[in-house]
């Protein structure tokens, strides 16, 4: 899997987790509904660390919990 694939996806898993919706994210993290869906949608070959710090400050998790997924083990990911 790729990274991009794998932070969708855990994306996806804590939206769901908390009851939220991608509106939702924007309104509480601030980072533009587009660049939520480009996420969500692999649009982006890499995601900057900024950006997957604010969406955790806006679903009120520690970043280290958004990695803290097998998602993100070695043998998941391609290199």
């Amino acid at each position: 899997m790729q990274l991009n694939e794998a932070v969708s996806k855990r994306l996806s898993e804590l939206l769901a987790e908390k009851k939220m919706t991608q509106y939702q994210l924007y309104i509480k993290s601030g980072v533009p509904k587009s660049t939520i869906s480009n996420v969500m949608n692999c649009s982006y070959d890499s995601v900057k660390l900024r950006i997957i710090h604010e969406m955790c400050q806006g679903m009120r998790i520690d970043i280290t919990e958004f990695f803290d997924s097998p998602l993100f083990k070695l043998d998941n990911l391609d290199p």
